[in-house]
């Protein structure tokens, strides 16, 4: 063989050798959302399309407030969408946590959160106190409107005990129970409005249940994270007026050892397509960086920090 033909040779097993490496692994990473019928769950699956055009394989897991703080203090998990009052709860190891929660820092916070109180306007429900004796749709244990509800409960001198019958089951499951009256009433913590009270609302007439201001002083006393929030008149069929709720902020933990330069991605992928997140949830059309940044009392993971002091939101 001439010197050239092993030349020609040699370069084509060199190419052939580049062909054959194995392709650089994708960063992989877990992301616990919420329930079907909540605003978690797609937004979950918009945050893994954009995390893809970063190189990072983000799977999707279900999940619940409470549980989701659990789920990265124990590294179940790397990401989490949670409730500002749980994550401080979790942090201080207050009910419904057994005890402190640790290496869960905070990522961006992105909206409020309103505890919604849907009744079937048949059912005589106008307050809290009228759950006595009735069948009343919750969350799975492990979700923030689960314990909010229980607190609700709590404040109107009632508890689990006194209802006549507890479903805990998912949004979706929720409606199914209201529109067939295996359930009078359900609670859900969620944006205005709620995908899955539009749906129950499309085939019942249902009411919305007010949230008085002694009644949310009350709540203010068992947890000072609450905030008092209006659903407008007109957010759902058949509600004319505005209904007064208590609610708290929807924002991103993380593994507060997770690598920076994942989280920093995160927020900057979050930042380029916020159009595309409020076309999922719309009330994201006001999730700008200054709320991003928002001091929740939870401490600020290394790389969001970073992000929001390049660029002047810190």
């Amino acid at each position: 063989m001439s010197s050239k033909m092993k030349l020609a040779a040699l370069a084509a097993g060199v190419s052939l050798a580049i062909l054959a490496a194995p392709a650089a692994q994708a960063q992989q990473a877990r992301i616990m959302t919420g329930p079907q019928g909540g605003s978690w769950y797609p937004l979950g699956g918009a945050f893994a399309n954009i995390m893809g055009e970063y190189g990072v394989n983000l799977q999707v897991l279900p999940g619940a407030g409470i549980a989701n703080v659990r789920a990265i203090a124990e590294g179940k998990a790397d990401i989490g969408f949670a409730n500002s009052i749980s994550t401080v709860d979790g942090l201080a190891g207050r009910a419904p946590f057994e005890e402190p929660q640790e290496n869960v820092c905070n990522v961006a916070t992105l909206y409020p959160q309103y505890f919604q109180i849907v009744a079937l306007a048949d059912a005589g429900i106008d307050s809290i106190a009228d759950f006595e004796g009735k069948s009343v749709a919750i969350q799975p244990r492990g979700n923030t409107a689960e314990f909010v509800t229980a607190q609700a409960l709590e404040v109107a001198g009632l508890t689990y005990d006194d209802l006549g019958r507890i479903s805990h089951v998912s949004y979706t499951d929720a409606v199914s129970l209201m529109r067939d009256n295996n359930a009078q009433v359900f609670t859900l913590g969620t944006t205005v409005p709620a995908s899955a009270v539009m749906d129950l609302a499309s085939s019942r007439d249902i009411k919305l249940i007010n949230m008085p201001d002694d009644t949310f002083e009350a709540m203010r006393e068992l947890n000072p994270g609450y905030t008092k929030l209006t659903i407008k008149g007109g957010s759902y069929p058949g509600q004319d007026e505005d209904v007064q709720a208590v609610g708290y902020a929807t924002h991103i933990i993380a593994r507060c050892d997770l690598d920076e330069e994942i989280v920093y991605d995160l927020v900057d992928g979050m930042v380029e397509n916020i159009e595309d997140l409020t076309s999922i949830v719309r009330v994201m059309a006001d999730t700008d960086l200054a709320v991003m940044a928002t001091d929740t009392g939870v401490p600020m993971h290394a790389g969001a920090e970073r992000y929001y002091e390049e660029h002047g939101a810190m």
